[in-house]
């Protein structure tokens, strides 16, 4: 179950080749899980975040229940759906209309019928059929009532969430203060398996608070820990490493990913540790791309930077701009955990984008920077017309969301949007965090409406006057 204030957990589980990945794919918007008509594809389980009506939350493809798969596979892929049972908040148990009950859908049912979880009964591939048709056998499952869906489609996706809303406990990250109403901010430490995340805590608490090892997956849940610095009182967590799928073994490690992603959900400034020594790969990209998708400040921490030559050193910030290059809002520092070296510096970056990502800006001075920027770079002309921006006013905190007013505001480009928020950010110091931009046009009084031309409307006037006389 998720923690209190963490994501929500949403297990979609089923025998082989009932559509599950196709239905993760369609909550998280998202190419992620792969998709054949190959009974037994997904042999592991997939994360993703899903945003569906303001509702954030955790979806797991798991891999199918039954016999249609390897026999080597079996054993390992049933543990897994499960192992994540356990973990989820409410499960969604995927059957196919076509095929009708089988025998392991049965067998499932009974499963989950005598478990705690919560569940969603989905019959899916009932496209081209009467829903009621569809769905009536089903009822025999003893799981509430069926809804039928085409995750293909996207047909019956919004009744299947309107099954699934209820169960889910609100994922609202919201700062909470302390037993002295004190808003203690939350930092949390992440990267890949072996980066030295643990030993970067530990040099901070000036302890060895959790387990360092130089294996890979020391860390198997998320650890929270109190610190202080410079007269800051902060919640330190410190993540199990996410890795490549087809690189993780064991149940236990691989809930280190759910853990991982509600940390970062959670936390208001996020620490992102990459090795000097390895290439910046795909993982990195994906692990930062958690972070700057929900919003929170980042901070990043180039580890083990003391052993480069400045060959070495050169090529790694080159690598950097060149494969992270939609992160230009967050400030990188190089340290040694283990020396303790650059540490402080981190930390006073940690401490700016806190204040940051809590800014509170008027109206007044966020529409005056509005304006300064439209007239030093005007909007685009859009059918020979220009695009124009009238105000602006905060509309929420971590991130700082803008709310923009003006016309034709759907119209805007990604650069000119992209530069706005640079604006706003170097204007109000808004340091290492993320800029969300909002866009409201106006309803236009003569939208639909004939434009009258004078000179016409007289020739008119006199037309009637001769016809009348």
């Amino acid at each position: 179950m998720s923690a209190p204030g963490g994501l929500p957990v949403v297990a979609l589980v089923g025998r082989p080749n009932v559509g599950k990945s196709t239905l993760f794919n369609q909550f998280t918007r998202t190419r992620d899980a792969l998709v054949a008509d190959l009974p037994g594809l997904t042999r592991d389980r997939q994360y993703g975040i899903a945003d569906i009506e303001g509702q954030r939350f955790v979806v797991v493809d798991t891999g199918g229940i039954g016999p249609d798969q390897d026999a080597n596979f079996r054993d390992v892929t049933e543990r897994q759906a499960h192992a994540a049972l356990d973990e989820a908040d409410v499960a969604v148990l995927m059957v196919d209309a076509r095929a009708g009950i089988t025998a392991d859908d049965s067998d499932i049912a009974r499963t989950l019928r005598r478990g705690g979880t919560p569940v969603v009964l989905a019959v899916n591939k009932s496209d081209g059929l009467d829903a009621d048709v569809a769905v009536a056998e089903f009822h025999r499952l003893g799981l509430g009532s069926p809804v039928a869906i085409a995750a293909v489609h996207r047909r019956g996706l919004d009744t299947l969430f309107e099954h699934i809303a209820p169960h889910l406990p609100a994922s609202e990250p919201l700062p909470q203060p302390d037993a002295d109403g004190v808003w203690v901010p939350r930092v949390a430490v992440i990267g890949r398996p072996n980066v030295g995340k643990s030993t970067l805590v530990n040099r901070l608490l000036h302890e060895e608070r959790v387990v360092a090892a130089d294996a890979p997956g020391a860390t198997r849940d998320s650890i929270e820990l109190d610190f202080a610095w410079r007269g800051q009182d902060y919640k330190l967590v410190d993540t199990a490493g996410l890795r490549r799928k087809s690189k993780v073994d064991g149940i236990a490690e691989k809930f280190s990913a759910i853990k991982t992603l509600q940390a970062i959900e959670r936390a208001d400034v996020v620490i992102a540790v990459i090795d000097a020594r390895s290439d910046i790969g795909q993982q990195d990209a994906r692990v930062l791309g958690y972070a700057a998708e929900a919003g929170r400040s980042l901070v990043i921490a180039v580890n083990k930077w003391d052993n480069l030559d400045d060959g070495d050193r050169s090529w790694v910030r080159s690598e950097l701009d060149r494969k992270l290059p939609y992160l230009d809002f967050a400030p990188l520092h190089t340290i040694s955990a283990l020396k303790g070296s650059g540490l402080g510096e981190l930390m006073q970056s940690v401490q700016r984008a806190t204040k940051a990502a809590q800014a509170d800006i008027s109206t007044a001075a966020l529409t005056k920077a509005l304006e300064a920027a439209v007239h030093s770079h005007q909007p685009p002309m859009v059918s020979g017309r220009r695009i124009k921006l009238r105000y602006a006013h905060q509309g929420a905190k971590s991130p700082p969301t803008i709310i923009i007013h003006g016309n034709q505001t759907q119209r805007l480009n990604a650069d000119y949007k992209r530069y706005l928020a640079n604006v706003f950010r170097k204007q109000f110091d808004l340091y290492a965090t993320p800029v969300k931009l909002v866009f409201k046009t106006g309803d236009n009084p003569y939208e639909g409406k004939r434009q009258k031309n004078p000179k016409a409307e007289d020739a008119r006037k006199r037309r009637a006057v001769r016809r009348a006389k």
